[in-house]
C-alpha cells in the first residue's frame, strides 16, 4: 500500500488497516515458525505498511496541534 493511498483514508480506516496488518503479521510469523511460509518477502512488506500507517497517523496528529 502506498503512502498516497493511506493518506486518502480516514483516521478510523487507518487504524482498522493497521490492526488488519498486525493480525496478518502475526499469522505470517506463525507460518514462518512452523516452516509453512512460502513468500518470506511478505513479512517485510507488511512491516513497512504498518510503519507507513503509523507515520501518517503521527503526521496527522501533529497537524491538528
Amino acid at each position: 500500500m502506498k503512502a498516497k493511498d493511506i493518506r486518502a483514508l480516514t483516521t478510523d480506516q487507518m487504524l482498522a488497516k493497521e490492526a488488519q496488518y498486525k493480525e496478518e503479521l502475526f499469522n505470517l510469523r506463525f507460518q514462518q515458525a512452523t516452516g509453512q511460509l512460502e513468500n518470506t518477502a511478505r513479512l517485510s512488506q507488511v512491516r513497512k505498511n504498518i510503519a507507513r500507517i503509523k507515520t501518517i497517523l503521527t503526521e496527522n496528529a501533529q497537524k491538528q496541534n
